[in-house]
């Protein structure tokens, strides 16, 4: 007897991804596509899932990653896809690798490596290398198997350095020549299926020698020039990190402009920092939106923060003179020379020294800094700050700081806060997690590969802000999934899924969300040429299923590889042109 579905999840709470009150009821999935929400006969799947007492969501979609590099050499979005994503979109911030021609190859990646943390013998072993253009680029990827779909957007400082070479890296400024070339590139991109066009204006984003990105201070002309070769494409977004060394009212206006040139939508880097001008971008979102086509925040539902540890990229003595003969030891040897006491005398004694002075700033041995712990805190108690416990040891920080370094073997993660919790509260996250024209994002997959492990924020939004809040910080369930699914799929103009419907892709997500637990960050070497990268896993995801296919159970993954590349304009739109 041929069975009415190919799968069901039964006798779950639907949360459908529109807001509305969960609900129980079976979901029938048919060729990929949910093909009935209701009650349905028992054995009238091929493959049943049982739900009692788990929540049915739509799979999530992350539209902040930076996937470009690993979606050329791997199958799996790790750790996007641990975490219920099952879409993800990447080139965000500018940066990429296409348009590229084979004598610039060097320079993006320097630039990848600077500003995204992703070693530079990773992709000089990994990358193919088998495109110039963005068109070409996207056909690379296009056919491979993933276990999520992937979609990407094309980098503005690609463009610069495709079109004015060493003068673009140098940031000199384009001639309206120059611009107008870009400006067809961006037009290029975005008809061969990219979803967007990105750039950055922050300063932080530079290569390890220090170096700014090429796009950072870009005439607005530049960006004007970008804006029109969406407008001619006829659709995609823009998306942007603003420059928040600047007034925050200046900074939204040059968007707004762009917006208004395009005639689509933009969204941007929206955290909360001391100075930074969040409650002014608030604000604005919220009562100056263009007509044109709307303005979002990128908002990350958690604490920003960067981890250090003896097998991490960086920690408070890894730029210390006398640690250099260390570097590049295998972690058990580094440990053991780590216990001689005249070596820790001599690097207690150093201060670290680097050209890059964002790199020395993060690494300051007098930040405030803890012990990341299993599962991980990410808002700790300042009792837990390492300097409380070296006064309360009698030690000096420093010492506690390298104590903490050997813990478990050399594998201890220290953590250091940064945006989104201020003053010791999370209360600006919560603002603007709340505020209107805001979007889930900056969980930065695939890059950060050893200070940065941020992919995991689906997991966490269920557990902090849904399951565990306090009642004046809790979110409804229905709310959580709307922000992680639905609202970042419109978002993308995907309009083919995250929500669960009749129609829509079988993207979806079995949870026990009694039972979920986010681990800790932890070292995996299993990158091109034995590279090395931070992960993050869960517990409590009871199924994953991509495009009608079950991708994971249990958090361990069942070899289906259902998931593509997928272009702007294609199936994952077509319900918007009926």
């Amino acid at each position: 007897m041929t069975s009415l579905f190919d799968l069901v999840i039964r006798g779950g709470q639907v949360v459908d991804g529109t807001g509305r009150a969960a609900f129980a009821a079976d979901v029938g999935v048919r060729d990929g596509l949910i093909a009935e929400v209701g009650q349905i006969p028992p054995g009238a799947g091929g493959e049943e899932i049982d739900a009692s007492g788990k929540i049915v969501t739509p799979g999530f979609v992350d539209v902040h990653t930076h996937y470009d590099a690993q979606a050329t050499w791997d199958e799996r979005m790790h750790p996007s896809s641990w975490h219920g994503v099952t879409t993800v979109i990447t080139g965000n911030c500018g940066v990429g690798f296409a348009p590229c021609k084979p004598d610039q190859r060097h320079m993006l990646i320097r630039l990848m490596e600077g500003v995204e943390d992703i070693p530079e013998v990773v992709m000089e072993a990994g990358l193919p290398w088998t495109w110039e253009t963005f068109p070409e680029f996207l056909d690379t990827i296009d056919g491979r198997p993933f276990d999520v779909d992937v979609g990407v957007q094309a980098p503005h400082s690609a463009f610069r350095v495709y079109v004015m070479g060493e003068r673009g890296a140098a940031r000199e400024a384009a001639t309206p020549e120059e611009i107008e070339k870009m400006s067809e590139l961006a037009t290029e991109a975005l008809q061969a299926g990219a979803f967007g066009i990105t750039t950055s204006r922050f300063l932080g984003h530079r290569t390890r020698a220090g170096e700014l990105a090429p796009s950072i201070d870009s005439a607005e002309a530049e960006l004007q020039g970008l804006a029109r070769g969406v407008r001619r494409a006829g659709g995609g977004v823009m998306q942007l990190i603003t420059g928040y060394d600047k007034p925050a009212a200046g900074e939204y206006a040059v968007m707004r402009r762009m917006v208004e040139t395009s005639g689509q939508p933009l969204s941007f880097t929206l955290i909360a920092s001391q100075d930074n001008g969040w409650q002014e971008y608030v604000r604005l979102l919220a009562e100056d939106q263009p007509k044109a086509a709307p303005m979002r925040g990128q908002a990350y539902p958690r604490p920003t923060g960067t981890l250090f540890g003896l097998d991490l990229s960086f920690h408070p003595f890894s730029l210390n003179p006398s640690y250099a003969p260390l570097a590049n030891l295998p972690l058990a040897e580094k440990v053991e020379r780590l216990k001689d006491p005249e070596l820790r005398a001599r690097l207690l004694a150093e201060e670290p020294q680097d050209t890059n002075e964002n790199v020395l700033k993060q690494i300051r041995s007098d930040r405030n800094m803890y012990v990341l712990g299993d599962p991980p805190d990410y808002t700790p108690p300042p009792e837990a700050e390492i300097g409380e416990i070296a006064k309360r040891r009698g030690v000096s920080r420093k010492d506690a700081l390298y104590d903490a370094l050997l813990e478990n073997e050399g594998r201890a993660v220290l953590y250091r806060p940064g945006s989104n919790y201020l003053d010791g509260t999370t209360d600006a996250i919560l603002e603007i997690m709340r505020a209107p024209h805001m979007i889930f994002g900056l969980g930065d997959g695939g890059a950060h590969y050893g200070m940065i492990c941020d992919a995991s924020y689906p997991t966490y939004v269920l557990i902090r802000w849904v399951r565990d809040a306090a009642p004046h910080e809790k979110v409804s369930l229905e709310w959580a999934i709307e922000m992680l699914a639905a609202k970042t799929a419109e978002a993308m103009g995907l309009t083919d899924r995250g929500v669960i419907a009749v129609g829509r892709k079988a993207d979806l997500n079995v949870i026990d969300l009694d039972r979920l637990t986010l681990r800790a960050p932890h070292v995996v070497r299993d990158l091109p040429e034995n590279g090395r990268r931070l992960r993050q896993r869960a517990e409590g995801f009871t199924a994953t299923i991509k495009n009608g296919q079950v991708t994971y159970r249990d958090g361990e993954p069942t070899g289906a590889l259902p998931g593509r590349l997928i272009r702007r304009g294609g199936e994952s739109q077509a319900l918007a042109a009926e």
